[in-house]
């Protein structure tokens, strides 16, 4: 027999074919089984508030320094090479004392000087005076005529004139001479020197600074925005800086009309009421200005947020257990706490713990949450 030329064609069982379909449905089945749906974020712990308003008192505190309400710059009235300088900054002058010295060469030069032209305006009087006389006699008499006879008499109102000026000259001179001792105008406190000996001064050169004894001012440099707030700077509360136990009260006696271009800043000063002997010169002192009670809500540094570039704070809604960010108006900044004009109202829930890490939404929990 001759081999059949038609190859044979094996046929696989379709249940072999299904049962390779459901391995790997079952395969796909369970991979999904494998990755189950991730849990729910865990709620953040926080620490809130509840923010209520409060009576509070708003008060400004600043540092200046004890001043003389009076002071001066002491200088000598004409120029010369200082010879001794009689005290230092610190020291407690009275008045009249000499301060310091000039050399007096030129002014004794200028004093005999003058005192020989008024010996010369008196012997030229003299002898005017007796031009005069003689002319006079003559006048009467009949034995001299009226030209010269006024010619006498002009001669001798000259005379005298010469004379009077010459006299003044001498006391200009004995007035330059007094210059040349610089003496204090009152009794006071020497806080700056600006010569030293042997220095040529000019006239009217500033010597000395004098304070002088009596009234004395605390003296502020101030921002212009502490007069617009509720505070009322017509008493002023005065503390010694190194002994705070040192107090007295101030009122505001002068207020600059213009800001400082440098530090922005206005000067006030504040009329010290009995200051006790500890108030030197010099003092460092602080002064506090309290305003005027008002309700307002206070919130901690920690909960101060921002939104975008403005301030902001975490709210927590009470249903929900949410928190949002929240827009304030911030009325002042204090030491611990932060005033807020608006945006928050009485009795809302406040985060002042643990905000730094939350997102708009969030879930939250808190001490005493009952949820």
């Amino acid at each position: 027999m001759k081999p059949s030329l038609n190859p044979v064609r094996t046929k696989r069982p379709r249940n072999a074919l299904g049962g390779i379909a459901a391995l790997l449905a079952a395969a796909a089945l369970g991979g999904c089984n494998d990755h189950t749906a991730a849990p729910a974020a865990r709620a953040a712990f926080v620490r809130t508030e509840v923010v209520q308003p409060r009576d509070r008192q708003a008060s400004v505190t600043l540092t200046g320094e004890v001043q003389a309400r009076f002071s001066a710059n002491l200088s000598f009235r004409v120029a010369g090479r200082v010879i001794a300088r009689k005290v230092e900054v610190g020291d407690h002058v009275n008045a009249g004392d000499v301060l310091a010295l000039l050399d007096p060469a030129e002014q004794l030069a200028d004093l005999d000087a003058g005192t020989a032209a008024v010996a010369s305006a008196e012997a030229q009087l003299r002898v005017a005076q007796a031009t005069y006389d003689r002319q006079k006699s003559l006048m009467t008499s009949g034995f001299t005529t009226r030209s010269v006879y006024d010619q006498a008499q002009e001669g001798l109102r000259t005379a005298e004139g010469a004379l009077e000026a010459a006299r003044a000259q001498l006391g200009t001179a004995k007035d330059a001479l007094g210059y040349t001792k610089l003496r204090a105008e009152a009794a006071g406190v020497i806080t700056a020197r600006n010569v030293e000996a042997g220095q040529v001064v000019q006239a009217a050169q500033s010597v000395f600074t004098l304070a002088q004894d009596g009234e004395r001012d605390a003296v502020f440099y101030v921002y212009e925005s502490i007069f617009f707030g509720n505070t009322d700077p017509g008493r002023v509360s005065l503390m010694l800086v190194s002994d705070p136990r040192m107090t007295a009260i101030g009122r505001v006696r002068e207020v600059s009309p213009v800001v400082d271009p440098k530090s922005s800043t206005i000067r006030v000063k504040v009329a010290i009421e009995n200051p006790p002997p500890a108030m030197t010169l010099g003092s460092a002192v602080s002064g506090t200005v309290k305003g005027k009670e008002q309700e307002q809500i206070a919130v901690p540094w920690g909960a101060l947020m921002a939104a975008g570039n403005k301030p902001a704070v975490w709210t927590v809604d009470p249903a929900t257990r949410t928190v949002s960010l929240t827009p304030i108006t911030v009325s002042a900044y204090e030491a611990r706490e932060v005033l807020v004009k608006a945006g928050l109202q009485p009795g809302e829930r406040v985060v002042i713990d643990g905000g730094k890490l939350l997102s708009i939404g969030q879930h939250v929990t808190f001490e005493g949450d009952r949820s």
